[in-house]
This record gives structure tokens, sequence and C-alpha cells, in this order.
């Protein structure tokens, strides 16, 4: 899939408020400074749809983006370090997590991570949290040209071995990606078209 236009849509910190239309949508979400607005930026081909920043933590709406005139792309609040109060931390949580739970149109999470790190806790509490509550979801390890090859390998191999270890019988589709590079990119939408294709097949909506 080729992405030909992306507008932004929607700012806003409440489910109720997000787009009625019934088209599919596909969220990002990871730790802050994954990298993630980089990476719909590269998706995009687009070099400021999505607003990035030295400073952590920028994103802190749920921000909506049509695709194509056909799909969704939703831009969610980065968990973990982000220069806010704990008071704001709680109201992110809050949002983010209703955003999951009640939003019918979501079709996967998207869940980005920096392959620099060994297995975080954090990434791994939060893929847990989506399977326990049965929220569809992909792996997008980003920033795999700050890596030699064995090294990028390596991380990606741990953290198969500890969801294997843990909870998970099998693995979620996972993606190797580098916005700088663009690799990867062709791979991740490629997987959101089949989707998109299941989902017109299946009528849902």
């Amino acid at each position: 899939m080729r992405i030909k236009t992306a507008r932004f849509i929607i700012s806003n910190s409440e489910v109720k408020k997000c787009p009625q239309s019934p088209l599919p949508e596909y969220a990002f979400i990871g730790r802050s400074n994954v990298g993630k607005s980089s990476l719909i930026n590269s998706l995009c081909n687009q070099k400021s749809l999505a607003k990035t920043s030295s400073r952590p933590g920028k994103t802190q709406l749920i921000n909506h983006f049509l695709i194509n005139e056909n799909w969704h792309l939703v831009d969610l609040p980065g968990y973990g370090y982000a220069r806010v109060s704990k008071a704001k931390k709680k109201v992110f949580q809050s949002f983010i997590t209703n955003y999951f739970r009640e939003r019918k149109q979501l079709i996967s999470a998207f869940v980005l991570i920096d392959i620099r790190h060994q297995p975080q806790e954090i990434d791994l509490k939060f893929i847990e949290w989506l399977g326990n509550n049965e929220i569809p979801f992909a792996l997008v390890f980003t920033k795999a040209d700050k890596l030699k090859p064995q090294a990028a390998t390596r991380n990606l191999e741990q953290y198969k071995e500890e969801m294997l270890a843990t909870l998970w019988e099998s693995l979620p589709p996972i993606f190797v990606t580098s916005s700088l590079k663009g690799t990867g990119g062709d791979a991740l939408l490629a997987y959101i078209d089949e989707l998109n294709q299941l989902f017109r097949e299946s009528s849902k909506f």
C-alpha cells in the first residue's frame, strides 16, 4: 500500500469525541521518546504531519489522521517518562485505557519499542495489559539504524524469548523499522492493507 493522502482530523482527550465514522483505525503508541512521530511522518511521506520534539512526551492527546480517505491512523500519547505532573500522567493513562477499551473502530494497536534497548519492564507490562484486555496488537521496533545488525537482532531475540517465557504462547506480528532510512515501512503498511481488506470483507460496521 502507498499512502497518497494523509491529513489531520482532530485532537482530543475523550473517546466519545473521536470521529464517529465507521472507518477502521490503527493506534500507534510507545514509550516516550521512542520515535513515534518520526515513524508516522516517514510512513506518510510528510515531514511534519505528526509533531516531533526533542522533549519526550510531546504528544498529549488522541490525534486522528485520515489516510487515503479510507482509514484512520491514531497517534496516542507515549507512556512512561514525560515532563508532566503525576496528576496529568493519570489523565493520560485514563484516556489511553478508555480508548483501547471503548473504541470499536480499532483494528489493531502498534506498540513501538526502541530496538537499542534490552526488554524494558514498562513495555512488557503494557503488552501484557493489551493481551489481558484482548486487544489485537503488533510490535514495531524503531531506530534500527542506530545499531549494528547483530546487536539489533540480539535485542529483538531477547524480546521474543522474554514474551514466550512469560504469558505468550505465540508472538504477535513484528516489524523492524528505521524512520531515517525508511526501512520496514513498506512491510508495516502492507500489513495494514491486509487488515483493511479483511475488514472490508467482513463488513464489520
